[in-house]
Order: structure tokens, then C-alpha cells, then sequence
């Protein structure tokens, strides 16, 4: 790897984050406050004590600690506040565009007011303009609740649509296929709201997943997605389509094997539009510079590949064409002048 890509010219690098889960980065002594500012008894005491619970090594294990953990979010104030830790903590590292995903049903199921949930997200998105960072939240649909609830979840989130620029579909992807919601996506399409999609990786049917949120959904980004590269065909479909595809390696490296870093190098290589990201950052104990810096150091990227990353975000980012457009020559100035 040059010398020249170094942690303050990536943390430098103006980008955008496109795969964050906002419930994902509740850092454990933000956890803790909110836990004694609710009288929510979480069985810990110290931030060392939640920190050590903060252990998993598979998607289901990182579920079952990451659900449980919500529970001391109750208030309006208390969403406002782990988004608006976020973002400041997000514009240390160059973002200038965040698309955030947020999970009402995790919420509503346990008795919070969906406008509860949109209004306090919202309300820290505008505020991070404030700090340079221009934010919309992605309303996301859990897979593993029935297809009932997420038609029913968008319908009750349509009066706020203000709120949300897009929905997305995650969590355990396992027997629960793209396919599954397709009538919420339709009704998303029809309500003008971008789509995504998470394609986890190495899922059992990841590639015909993947197939059918690129054709027969209308996805416009994947999440995730780099089992992609295992149909050549496919990978031609969203090199030709600049179809967003938003990587994770550090988060990769906890749940499977390695952070996939031969097929995201692979994809990038080829033209796709590949983005990178950090996924839940709190739990997986990086945020997306460091997402950039380790992706970096293990796949040998030079400087130019590592500015295409930051441009690849920016350009399949939901963002106004004239803010695309300024953006993109902040991303030039600056490489021009480091």
C-alpha cells in the first residue's frame, strides 16, 4: 500500500455513508445513560460491563445482543440523541452525506409511537447540516417480521414521509427472501421512495436474491451484495446500471471468515459502483474511515482506487443533483490539494 494513503487523508476524504444502521451504532456508554435516564434495567453497570456484552461471531449471535439492546430507547429525545452522536461522530470522518437506516417495527413491537421513532431520527438529520453532514434516514422492513407487518409499517409512516427519503429491507435474511415484500416495495415505488435492499453476504440463495431485487423489484442499490460475483452476468448488470452496491469489511469480518476484501477489490476493479461503509459500527468497533483504512491496508489499494471508493459514494448517493455535483468538486479539490 503507498504511504500516501494515510488515516488523515481518508478521514479527509469527503463521502458518503450509505450503509449505517442507526440502532447499530449505540455505543455502550450512550447505552448506559439511556438506560438510567429510562429506569431500563439492562443487567450492567459500567460501560465495561456493556462494552463485554457487545461479543458475537455470526449474524444470529450479533442479533440476538443487538435486538435487546433498543430497549432503552423510549423517548423522542432518546432517538434524537443516538442519531445526533452519530453524525457528529460521522462528520470527524469526512462524511458529508449520510443515507441512515432506522427499524421502526424493533420499536413499534415493543410499544413506542412510530412518531416517536421518525420525528427524533429527523429532527438530529436536519440538525447535522449544522456540522457539514447532510442527512436522510432509509426506513428499513425486518425480514423475519411477515410481510403483513411491513405493508403495514409504510402505511403508517406515509403520513411522516417527509421524514425518510427511501426504505430498505434487512435483518435475518434466512428463509426470507426479497421476494417475500414485494408488495411493500411495490406500494414504496408507487409512493415516489427510493429502494434498497440488503444481500447479506454468503446466505443460503444470496445469488438468486440477488437476482430478484436487481430485476424483478426495482432495488437501485444492494447492501452488502458482493455474493454478487459469483454470476459474471449480474455483475455486468450493475456495472452497465451504476447500481450502488454498499460494502461493510470490517462488519463482514465478524460474521463470516474474512471482510471479503478479493471480491469487493474484484467488483471495484470491474466498474462497479462499490461503496464503503460501517454498517453498525458500535458493535463492530469501526467507523467508516477505519472501514476505509482497513480494506486498504489488506487489498494493497492505491490512492486513486481509495478516492473512487469516496466518489462511488457520492455519485449513487439520493442526494440532489446540484449538491451531487458540489460535492463532487469538494471531492476533487481536495484531492488535488493533498
Amino acid at each position: 500500500m503507498s504511504d500516501v494513503i494515510s488515516e488523515k487523508f481518508v478521514r479527509g476524504l469527503p463521502k458518503a455513508e450509505l450503509h449505517l444502521h442507526l440502532e447499530g451504532t449505540l455505543e455502550p456508554d450512550l447505552k448506559l445513560k439511556l438506560a438510567r435516564r429510562n429506569g431500563v434495567d439492562i443487567g450492567q453497570s459500567t460501560v465495561e460491563d456493556v462494552r463485554a456484552t457487545y461479543r458475537f461471531d455470526s449474524l444470529a449471535s450479533f442479533l440476538a445482543v443487538y435486538y435487546p439492546a433498543m430497549e432503552v430507547l423510549q423517548t423522542e429525545d432518546d432517538f434524537h440523541d443516538l442519531a445526533a452522536a452519530y453524525f457528529r461522530r460521522a462528520a470527524r470522518d469526512g462524511v458529508r452525506r449520510a443515507e441512515v437506516f432506522f427499524d421502526p417495527q424493533a420499536h413499534t413491537a415493543r410499544g413506542i409511537p412510530l412518531e416517536t421513532v421518525i420525528l427524533g431520527y429527523s429532527r438530529a438529520a436536519r440538525e447535522a447540516s449544522r456540522i457539514g453532514v447532510h442527512a436522510d434516514l432509509i426506513l428499513c422492513f425486518l425480514r423475519d417480521m411477515s410481510a403483513e407487518s411491513a405493508v403495514e409499517t409504510l402505511a403508517g409512516a406515509l403520513p411522516y414521509k417527509e421524514h425518510f427519503v427511501g426504505v430498505g429491507l434487512d435483518s435475518d435474511e434466512r428463509d426470507n427472501p426479497p421476494e417475500k415484500f414485494a408488495d411493500v416495495f411495490a406500494l414504496a415505488h408507487r409512493e415516489g421512495l427510493h429502494v434498497t435492499m440488503h444481500c447479506d453476504i454468503d446466505q443460503i440463495g444470496s445469488v438468486d436474491h440477488i437476482r430478484t431485487a436487481l430485476t424483478a423489484l426495482g432495488a437501485e442499490r444492494l447492501d452488502h451484495g458482493t455474493n454478487i460475483v459469483e454470476d459474471p452476468a449480474l455483475v455486468d448488470l450493475v456495472v452497465e446500471n451504476r447500481t450502488g452496491l454498499t460494502c461493510c469489511p470490517v462488519s463482514n469480518s465478524f460474521v463470516t471468515e474474512d471482510m471479503k476484501a478479493t471480491e469487493i477489490v474484484s467488483l471495484l476493479r470491474e466498474g462497479a459502483a462499490v461503496t464503503i461503509n460501517s454498517d453498525d459500527p458500535a458493535y463492530f468497533g469501526a467507523y467508516v474511515a477505519e472501514n476505509y483504512l482497513q480494506l486498504a491496508r489488506v487489498a494493497g489499494l492505491s490512492r486513486d482506487e481509495v478516492a473512487q471508493l469516496a466518489r462511488n459514494s457520492i455519485e449513487v448517493s439520493w442526494i440532489d443533483e446540484d449538491e451531487r455535483i458540489a460535492l463532487l468538486a469538494d471531492l476533487d479539490a481536495y484531492l488535488a490539494n493533498v
